[in-house]
């Protein structure tokens, strides 16, 4: 992929849920929400704090996060689709 994300951004890729339930039944693309899991794909230099330190990113390319049902700005890169948000609309990352 030839982007690199700027600042406190993050590039995700989201992780498709499953399109069963738990009973079988199949869930039809209309009715699916999109996911809030997916995987870091590249990440930017950081912020800068008051003093012009720069303050890394806690998250790194191929951690699995939660972030927030409306986070972020949905790109085509590369005919991938993805997510471009701040390091501040993740939640946090799944171990």
């Amino acid at each position: 992929m030839g982007f690199k994300p700027l600042h406190d951004r993050v590039v995700i890729r989201r992780i498709e849920s499953e399109e069963k339930t738990a009973g079988g039944i199949i869930i039809p693309d209309t009715a699916k929400e999109k996911p809030q899991e997916g995987e870091v794909v590249s990440v930017g230099p950081g912020s800068r704090d008051e003093t012009g330190k720069l303050i890394p990113l806690e998250v790194k390319a191929g951690d699995r996060v939660l972030f927030g049902k409306w986070s972020g700005t949905e790109v085509k890169i590369g005919g991938q689709d993805l997510l471009i948000a701040k390091e501040s609309d993740i939640f946090g990352v799944i171990a």
